[in-house]
């Protein structure tokens, strides 16, 4: 069937080769002779479409061809589509996939499914995971090393991708590593009284703050992913594979301890999980049963899963909340402005505290007036560089 007219045909699903339409209204897009291909095909199925692999007619290269049928059944359904199609053709990441193309939708009244062209990309990290392919340390780190990498670009454009998970982490040959599909992805929300969803992520990557009705949340959503996904790369096996969000809880509690009020507070939960975790009684965390996921489970690899895995998202890695400031150097033209600065920066960070002061009579400040800065070491002539690899000597 043919699906693209103004740039030659592109055959979808057909599984035989066609004669490129001579009618190309662009003219750079050169016609390709007949030629044996290989058989166009399905490769993966989701909820918001199916991918197919298929021959570009311009150059003869396999690509991805991503089917999103049914996009206007619903304004929810129009403006995911929309949203998503937005994101790919906006995204140039190497740990993220993005459109190569899209396919000419013909005229708007039989406008009714999308055809996206993306890299093609040979399997997936769920498909490697649960394969008899040995992974070694170096797999691992190079594998997370791109999810991170890839998470933390999308992150700076303000997105949560809402559904990272080892099928939507696409791996070609080379161990190239992108994430896709971003059917559930949306801007981060800046207000705190707006009202999220939490019908997102996959159950078993689902983060803690969701299983407990949190309807505003950010980026940790993504991070605690990840850490699942950290944890079955080593494991090759689910983390946490319960058969209903209440149980995946339990899961999560058993393996971190029972959170506190204020980190379920923190975290958003509503009322009735806050009630029911509590009910249930303490229970002191097991994280020391991570270094039993795998011999691979070093001491740093367990490190880096405890600070993914926490149950209240503040406790991640602290960030600067904003940039450095430094245009307090404006007016600092003599040392005397210089010293009347630097004086009211201090005496004004003790308003209304007390301020801390120097004895000036005890034994230790005479020690210390006395002491000296510590002498410089003997100044060593630099390293020189020699021969064509420019080695040290």
């Amino acid at each position: 069937m043919a699906v693209c007219k103004s740039r030659s045909l592109m055959a979808f699903p057909s599984t035989h080769s066609q004669h490129p339409s001579t009618s190309c209204h662009n003219s750079h897009y050169a016609p390709l002779a007949q030629q044996e291909t290989q058989p166009d095909k399905p490769i993966g199925y989701g909820a918001f479409g199916v991918v197919w692999s298929v021959t570009d007619p311009r150059n003869g290269k396999r690509v991805a061809l991503k089917k999103m049928p049914n996009v206007f059944q619903s304004l929810t359904s129009s403006k995911r589509a929309y949203r998503e199609l937005k994101m790919l053709c906006f995204f140039s990441h190497n740990n993220v996939l993005s459109a190569l193309d899209i396919v000419h939708p013909g005229h708007i009244d039989f406008f009714q499914e999308i055809h996206i062209v993306s890299e093609l990309m040979q399997s997936d990290l769920h498909k490697i995971i649960v394969s008899p392919q040995p992974l070694s340390s170096d797999h691992v780190k190079v594998f997370l090393y791109q999810i991170l990498r890839g998470l933390k670009y999308l992150h700076s454009a303000g997105i949560l991708h809402r559904d990272i998970k080892p099928g939507n982490l696409l791996v070609n040959g080379n161990c190239l590593l992108k994430i896709c599909d971003f059917g559930l992805a949306r801007l981060e929300e800046p207000h705190e009284s707006a009202v999220m969803t939490q019908e997102v992520v996959t159950q078993y990557y689902r983060a803690p703050e969701l299983l407990a009705g949190a309807t505003n949340y950010g980026q940790a959503v993504d991070v605690w992913s990840v850490g699942c996904i950290f944890a079955e790369l080593l494991s090759r096996n689910i983390l946490f594979q319960a058969q209903s969000p209440v149980q995946q809880l339990n899961l999560i509690i058993d393996l971190l301890g029972t959170p506190s009020l204020d980190d379920l507070c923190r975290a958003g939960a509503s009322e009735g999980a806050t009630k029911y975790i509590l009910q249930k009684g303490h229970k002191a965390p097991a994280l020391a049963s991570l270094y039993n996921l795998s011999n691979q489970a070093t001491h740093e690899a367990v490190h880096l899963l405890c600070r993914m895995l926490v149950f209240d998202p503040v406790n991640f890695e602290p960030v600067c909340q904003s940039t450095f400031d430094d245009s307090y150097e404006t007016n600092l033209y003599t040392i005397s402005r210089v010293k009347e600065s630097l004086y009211k920066f201090i005496t004004d960070r003790h308003q209304n505290t007390i301020p801390l002061c120097i004895n000036v009579a005890s034994p230790s400040f005479r020690s210390f007036q006395s002491s000296g800065v510590a002498p410089q070491p003997e100044q060593q002539s630099s390293p020189q560089l020699c021969g064509p690899c420019q080695t040290l000597c």
